[in-house]
């Protein structure tokens, strides 16, 4: 029989947006909340809007968000009554569950063991099976003996995956396309998931190529009751790692919409799951099949589309549920209302592979009419010691084609400086026929943009209406021309028009040349051609006149950026960045020798050095790997910038370094 539990206080062991959507959820109750954080996360938004708050550990996850008995000891000492995981970090952690329990406090979440029989990808196949859900063909079977592997390998036959049982994120999994490949595929498996997750236990599946992944929103009671919301399309994926979610899923047969929504009740039900989960499916449409995938027994990052079209609050019924509070919707009682799109904004660059961005956020001016969950505000720092998602852009609409249009429009509102995210990257995805035909799949990145995908850029009158930005940011109405920054030179108070040229950041040719005063402003482009703008002005990061007597109004940030400018403009393609020097900008990168440091291998980025490749006397070429870097949970190899011998070496593995700071040098060679 189900237990009432009573709390009043819940300590929210996570951080960034989702800590600051679960606060919400307890304000909607009447909940105070404690958060824990990190020491790098003492100034965060989260830890402010907190009712009470308790550094729990240094930057490292492993000594804070990860520290289980500092996050216990923070909630008998906050007198919390119960604690919420969020998502990622201990959330789907059976011991964390436990040990709450033990220690006399509510886990907002299922029991342990439904944690711990989801958590291992063979147990979790077995109960669907047993509760008549499809699952992939393949070997789940305790032998793990290579001889046993490869005689089921080559029964399944190609394509298949070796999958880490106690594996995610696509991490302890290969593909197979050739049985000679298999031992090796297997060994590799196995090492990496006793490494990630302490369990070097793998299983065989069919692979299907081209399948989408569709998931089935579930939520139980204490009392026996388990109702679906519908369900969701995350088949935008990179690396196993969503980018765009939307519910409901599009261009799925009614039936078996239908028949994956009751698999998915009757596999909650037959665990006595109770909480918010998502089963999760793989759909082969050339099969017209699917299959049981997983069953994530957590509150999910894409849980905000699932809200919009049901209109249920999942955290309030999390917490509802976790109070011993019987569900007091009926199937028939949830409703479908339009189609809801979430996109991912994540502090990284996917023009270069998708590198980690971090630093200080000088900007962040999102859009009005769409929910915005976000972690992070103007001055927010962005760390390289955690995930490098910030927010979720949510937007909602009577139609999956009008979601899309509002998704694009949002972005293409969103000003953000300081930091680069993946907002046009996303914007690309939203305004792809294939995405928009849904004709994409779970690995079609590659078939979407087959010659990569570059960073949009400023075309030339982009290019005019920046430095027109930048003009009059650097001399703003009023300003003496001996307190004004910049190359402004301010000459319309004796009879002349003012006027200064901007070069790009790497050429130190074909500037553009602005002339005039703010009442007609022109620029000059290096193709010939110009802009006149009338009663041009620059206010609250808006740049706005008249063009050909026509009105205009973009989003125009500038900032300043190492040793030149950078403006943040809106375009008819979104928003793009311009980096321009002014003239004592060139002046100052001549005196000092320009960008200069070629024989030496810099920090792009802070992080964590987590291999050395090289040793002082070792001859490499241009490209090599000298030094791993790990940040934001990614590794990213660093190259040599010439080809030489290496000289001298300022970092060790397990160091913590700064942006731009020295780790290799070198005696550059003309060949190697």
């Amino acid at each position: 029989m189900a237990r009432e539990m009573s709390f009043t206080r819940v300590l929210i062991a996570n951080r960034g947006e989702i800590a600051l959507r679960i606060q919400r959820g307890c304000r909607k109750l009447g909940l105070e909340t404690v958060a824990v954080f990190s020491e790098t996360d003492r100034d965060a938004l989260f830890v402010a809007e907190a009712d009470h708050a308790v550094c729990i550990g240094g930057a490292a996850p492993a000594e804070s968000y990860l520290n289980v008995a500092a996050i216990l000891d923070a909630a008998r000492a906050t007198g919390a009554g119960a604690v919420h995981p969020g998502y990622g970090f201990l959330s789907e952690n059976a011991g964390f569950a436990a040990a709450v329990e033990a220690a006399g406090l509510v886990f907002i979440g299922p029991v342990a063991d439904a944690i711990a029989m989801m958590g291992s990808k063979i147990e979790a196949k077995a109960a669907a099976e047993e509760a008549g859900v499809p699952v992939l063909p393949g070997y789940r079977g305790a032998d793990q003996s290579d001889a046993r592997l490869l005689k089921e390998a080559q029964v399944l036959g190609t394509p298949f995956l070796v999958k880490a049982s106690a594996g995610g994120g696509g991490r302890g999994m290969r593909l197979v396309t050739d049985l000679a490949d298999a031992p090796e595929a297997i060994t590799s498996a196995r090492a990496e998931a006793k490494g990630s997750f302490g369990d070097a236990a793998v299983f065989l599946e069919r692979y299907a190529p081209h399948a989408r992944h569709v998931e089935v929103q579930i939520l139980g009671d204490s009392h026996g009751n388990v109702v679906h919301l519908g369900d969701r399309d995350c088949s935008l994926q990179r690396n196993h790692q969503k980018l765009i979610e939307e519910a409901p899923a599009a261009d799925l047969p009614e039936a078996l919409r239908d028949d994956m929504r009751a698999a998915a009740v009757r596999l909650a039900q037959s665990i006595a799951y109770r909480s918010a989960g998502t089963v999760e499916y793989l759909y082969d449409p050339a099969r017209g099949e699917y299959y049981f995938l997983e069953m994530n027994t957590r509150l999910q990052v894409e849980h905000p589309v699932t809200e919009a079209i049901t209109g249920v609050d999942l955290v309030e019924w999390q917490l509802r549920v976790a109070r011993g509070e019987p569900l007091t919707l009926t199937q028939s009682d949830v409703q479908f209302n339009g189609h809801s799109i979430e996109v991912r904004i994540a502090a990284e660059n996917p023009a270069e592979n998708f590198r980690p961005e971090t630093g200080e956020i000088t900007l962040w001016a999102p859009p009005a009419g769409a929910r915005l969950d976000s972690g992070v505000a103007a001055g927010s720092i962005v760390s390289h010691h955690y995930d490098s998602m910030l927010a979720k852009l949510i937007v909602h609409a009577p139609d999956r084609a009008g979601a899309i249009r509002q998704a694009v429009a949002a972005i293409d509102a969103f000003a953000v400086g300081g930091v680069g995210l993946n907002l046009s990257y996303q914007r690309a995805l939203l305004s792809h026929a294939d995405y928009q035909a849904f004709r994409h799949h779970t690995s079609g990145l590659s078939e979407l943009f087959p010659d990569g995908w570059t960073q949009p850029t400023a075309d030339a009158s982009d290019t005019g209406l920046a430095a027109m930005a930048l003009h009059l940011h650097l001399a703003p109405a009023g300003t003496s021309p001996w307190e004004s920054l910049g190359s402004w030179r301010l000459t319309a108070p004796a009879g002349r028009p003012g006027a200064a040229s901007y070069w790009g950041n790497t050429s130190e040719d074909a500037p553009v040349r602005m002339s005039g005063t703010p009442a007609e402003l022109a620029a000059h482009l290096s193709d010939g051609q110009s802009i006149t703008a009338e009663a041009a002005t620059l206010t609250a990061d808006r740049l706005s006149g008249r063009i050909d007597g026509v009105p205009f109004s973009r989003i125009a940030h500038v900032e300043r950026s190492g040793s030149h400018w950078r403006v943040h403009l809106q375009t008819s393609g979104g928003m793009v960045t311009t980096d321009l020097r002014t003239l004592e900008d060139q002046h100052l990168t001549r005196a000092s020798g320009g960008s200069g440091g070629a024989d030496l291998l810099s920090a792009p980025m802070p992080g964590a050095v987590a291999e050395v490749r090289v040793a002082p006397g070792d001859r490499v070429a241009a490209g090599d790997t000298l030094v791993v870097l790990e940040a934001m949970k990614l590794l990213q190899s660093l190259p040599a910038p010439v080809a030489g011998v290496v000289t001298e070496i300022y970092c060790a593995p397990g160091d913590t370094v700064a942006g731009h700071a020295a780790l290799v040098k070198l005696d550059p060679e003309e060949e190697i």
